[in-house]
């Protein structure tokens, strides 16, 4: 008898056969030693179009929505059919005793197994494998403690409850408002909100009236003061010549010790953040880098929200702290502090984002630059985050001159901790002779002019803290999950918005911008609350990790989605004057046949605006070339109302002259064709 062990990329499944002993190449797996292992590419099958549960849903029709199947349906894309073919065999074989669920461990990761499991009409026991690290040891300590697959029900029932969610908005609401605005506008539980936070930052600085201020600056032989911040920029003046050459008075000198802890390990979002601040790579890439070292056995597995160890690796933590060491090419803290990073009851599904030992081994320079860098971010962040406190004495003094008090602070550093491994910062160093009713000569007294500045524009690092905390004063105290989306997701939604043309970056003096496109506000402007509100889709993460702890059924869950779509539908309307905020990119000429979207002209034809569709009128297509003749704006105009239309001027090749006749448009929803009528 044979055990199946499914991962979620031939790669990790290499590695797995590898450790199992499953050598024999077979197509689509591998064997050996009692095992067969193969993979998923990925997800295999996705739920189905809308179509595949009413071919009229090809075309998109507000008396169609809201759509809401009544039983689900998957489909198994085209390239990935033969992958498939193999696994439901593998699934189904009669000498196979158990299936090992080894896809990433995760809310993706168990619904990409589950729904294939399902699919291949599967009823075999499932062990679980869930590990945090591709390292052979990991592998073969998870194996050796395989869990129950019925451990992650309520997993996969919240992966499902999510997709399911995703799909209905994404349909439905995506829908809804391209009908009613005559474009695609591409609607998301986590695109919105998200799109929203961008366009709210934009209006907040363009609403922003700079204000000018005034501080005055003592120079008093090396020593620089300053003083609180003036409106006038005549008392400013005037304050800096009752100084300028009297002796300012020391008011107080106070001395502090201070102490600064040292930062948490990295989570994915604390990486993202930390990639873009000072590598200026984008969420998807540093992901990209991540999940390609922790393939490669680097790193511990990137999509986690915990910035802590568990408690049982605590003594693997200073070799940890020596190989992170020698990948940022510096020396090991002398005191490795493993305590302070090593706290089971703050890890979730995964621990911390740390290198493997393995990582010791690699030539680092061999490794592709992108991964190099992210993998020396999360070593350096090792070293942090294992050392000890930054201590340092703060100074700071008071002076009066001329009626003003002017105040300056100094930082000594006394040891620097976790410091060390942080660029080191510039500051003033205040006199250690200084006293109370000291006289100060001052030598010079400036006026220094500014202005208040608005907020900054999101980049990425900004946008994904703002999302990990967007509606968390709206959840209870202690959900865990609070914000838009998951650290897993969040990249892939930004990329998303790019794409579908809502959101630019926008490079201004090395730093990339995330900035709203005109469509992006216009869309925000005409979306209602229940779309846009950061709180809502935090409410949502909140309910599914509910449903992952069988706490709230998957039912109710789906049934709150389906009312909220019911309610949004029924209550939309267009807003007054809103088809001035979407003007067509393209001049539409009518409505496609297929789907019901616009049809636009364009250099080479008339097509129509959801390229999905592919419904298009070729201006040089073989047939009206041989007519010397080219479909024109009020022929395709005709063409797409009546389905014919008169058309003068067709060559007659036989003939050799011109005539005219009516021409009939035929689509069979693949191609589309015409014929002659002539007029008896």
């Amino acid at each position: 008898m044979y055990r199946l062990v499914i991962a979620e990329k031939p790669s990790v499944a290499q590695s797995l056969a590898a450790v199992l002993g499953a050598n024999q190449r077979r197509v689509g797996y591998l064997e050996g030693g009692g095992w067969l292992v193969s993979w998923c590419l990925g997800h295999l099958a996705e739920l189905a179009d809308a179509a595949a549960y009413d071919p009229a849903y090809v075309k998109w029709r507000l008396e169609d929505l809201p759509i809401l199947p009544g039983s689900w349906r998957f489909a198994v894309a085209r390239d990935k059919r033969d992958q498939f073919d193999v696994l439901r065999t593998l699934l189904r074989r009669e000498d196979v005793s158990e299936v090992v669920n080894a896809c990433d461990a995760g809310r993706e990761g168990e619904l990409i197994f589950r729904t294939i499991y399902a699919l291949a009409g599967c009823a075999k026991p499932i062990s679980r494998l869930w590990i945090s690290s591709m390292e052979d040891a990991a592998i073969r300590e998870g194996l050796a403690n395989l869990r129950p697959g019925r451990d992650y029900d309520g997993l996969h029932q919240a992966a499902l409850c999510r997709v399911k969610a995703d799909w209905l908005v994404g349909i439905n609401a995506t829908r809804l408002f391209s009908l009613l605005y005559g474009r695609t506008l591409n609607i998301g539980r986590v695109m919105s909100p998200t799109l929203a936070l961008i366009v709210q930052r934009e209006a907040e600085i363009a609403a922003f009236q700079p204000k000018p201020f005034y501080t005055v600056e003592l120079d008093c032989g090396g020593l620089t003061l300053s003083g609180e911040r003036l409106d006038s920029r005549q008392a400013a003046q005037e304050a800096a010549a009752r100084c300028h050459g009297n002796a300012a008075v020391v008011q107080s000198v106070e001395r502090r010790e201070k102490t600064e802890q040292p930062p948490a390990l990295y989570d994915l979002t604390t990486l993202q953040r930390e990639a873009n601040r000072i590598l200026d790579y984008t969420a998807q890439q540093t992901l990209d880098y991540a999940q390609s070292l922790y393939e490669k056995k680097l790193l511990t597995y990137p999509r986690t929200d915990s910035r802590y160890l568990t408690d049982d690796v605590e003594a693997g933590v200073p070799a940890l702290a020596t190989v992170a060491a020698t990948i940022c090419g510096v020396g090991a803290p002398e005191e490795v502090l493993a305590g302070p990073v090593c706290n089971g009851a703050k890890v979730s599904d995964h621990h911390a984002i740390v290198p493997t030992t393995s990582a010791n081994k690699v030539d680092l320079e061999a490794l592709p630059i992108g991964e190099r860098e992210v993998l020396r971010l999360a070593a350096l962040g090792l070293l942090r985050a294992v050392s000890p406190p930054h201590r340092y004495a703060e100074t700071c003094i008071t002076v009066q001159c001329g009626g003003q008090t002017y105040a300056a602070k100094g930082r000594l550093v006394l040891e620097p901790g976790w410091r060390a491994y942080v660029q080191s910062e510039t500051g003033q160093t205040l006199p250690e002779d200084l006293f109370e009713s000291q006289s100060l000569l001052v030598v010079s007294a400036q006026v220094k002019a500014g202005k208040t500045t608005p907020p900054k524009h999101y980049t990425e690092d900004t946008l994904l803290s703002a999302m990990e905390t967007a509606g968390a004063g709206d959840m209870p105290e202690d959900a865990e999950r609070r914000g838009i989306g998951t650290p897993a997701t969040r990249a892939a939604t930004l990329e998303k918005l790019v794409s579908a043309g809502f959101v630019q970056r926008k490079k201004a003096k090395k730093v990339v911008s995330l900035l709203p496109t005109a469509t992006g506000t216009a869309l925000i402007t005409v979306l209602p609350e229940s779309l846009q509100a950061p709180a809502l889709t935090a409410e949502w993460e909140y309910r599914l990790k509910e449903v992952e702890r069988g706490k709230l059924a998957p039912e109710d869950f789906m049934a709150e989605i389906s009312t909220m779509l019911r309610e949004l539908v029924g209550r939309t309307r267009p807003v007054e004057g809103g088809d001035v905020l979407f003007p067509p990119e393209h001049q539409v000429v009518g409505r496609c046949p297929r789907c019901g979207r616009a049809v636009t002209e364009r250099r080479q034809g008339f097509f129509c605006e959801d390229r999905a569709c592919g419904f298009a009128i070729w201006k040089n297509s073989k047939w009206w070339q041989n007519k010397k003749k080219q479909p024109t704006r009020a022929i395709v105009a005709a063409l797409l109302k009546d389905g014919k239309a008169p058309v003068s001027g067709l060559w007659s090749e036989k003939a050799g002259k011109t005539y005219d006749a009516v021409v009939e448009l035929s689509d069979d929803e693949t191609r589309v064709s015409f014929r002659l009528v002539f007029d008896p």
